[in-house]
């Protein structure tokens, strides 16, 4: 049981969502992984996540590829004259599988970021066959953020199982007030309108996000 989440762009909370589903998952019994295969510039979300993570594991064995460049996967990689090795990313995930309940891998920025000239986050994704959650930061342009992403997943014969919308403050700017009601008109998927760790509202929309945990949360 696993599942791969993903964002509409970088810094927009994947990394805090990734660690709210392990930690409560944890709380509820079953011994979680989270699974970051590539960090580029800190690795502070790597950290995070072994953090939310059941012990027994180590921070390479979370995070297999750090690149200290703060770009894209292709950039970085680029600059500091590495390879990235694709089959140990694979492989890292199958270790984890192996051994946990739940592994929650986090993307690297956004769903089509280069890991090399020719394979992207998306094509990671593609080749594990793990269901996709949506991470978007609610705000002016999100819509068409997550639309985009959504279809594309869509394309790669992949399954979007649900959006989570970010709440990063108090607003009332008309974009972040009805982005939820208008992506839930448009796409036939759960909507998470307002994530923040205290939001009381959660686990119903997990729920319907993923039902093969539906008893736990």
């Amino acid at each position: 049981m696993s599942v791969f989440v993903t964002g509409t762009d970088t810094g927009v909370g994947k990394t805090s969502f990734t660690v709210w589903l392990l930690e409560r998952l944890r709380e509820r019994g079953l011994c979680c992984a989270g699974y970051k295969p590539i960090c580029c510039g800190d690795r502070d979300d790597a950290v995070r996540l072994h953090a939310a993570s059941s012990p027994g594991l180590t921070i390479d064995e979370v995070n297999p590829v750090w690149l200290r460049t703060p770009a894209a996967p292709l950039t970085a990689a680029t600059v500091e004259h590495r390879e990235i090795d694709l089959p140990a990313l694979r492989a890292g995930f199958v270790r984890l599988s192996e051994r946990f309940d739940f592994v929650a891998v986090e993307g690297v920025g956004g769903w089509m970021v280069p890991i090399t000239p020719d394979y992207f986050s998306s094509d990671l994704t593609a080749e594990l066959r793990l269901p996709v959650i949506v991470v978007a930061q609610n705000r002016l342009g999100c819509l068409n953020h997550v639309l985009l992403t959504v279809r594309s997943i869509e394309a790669a014969a992949l399954k979007c199982v649900g959006v989570v919308l970010n709440h990063l403050a108090e607003t009332s700017e008309i974009a972040a007030t009805t982005n939820a009601e208008i992506l839930q008109r448009c796409l036939p998927l759960p909507i998470l309108p307002r994530f923040d760790r205290d939001s009381a509202d959660i686990a119903p929309s997990l729920r319907q996000m993923m039902p093969e945990i539906s008893r736990l949360l």
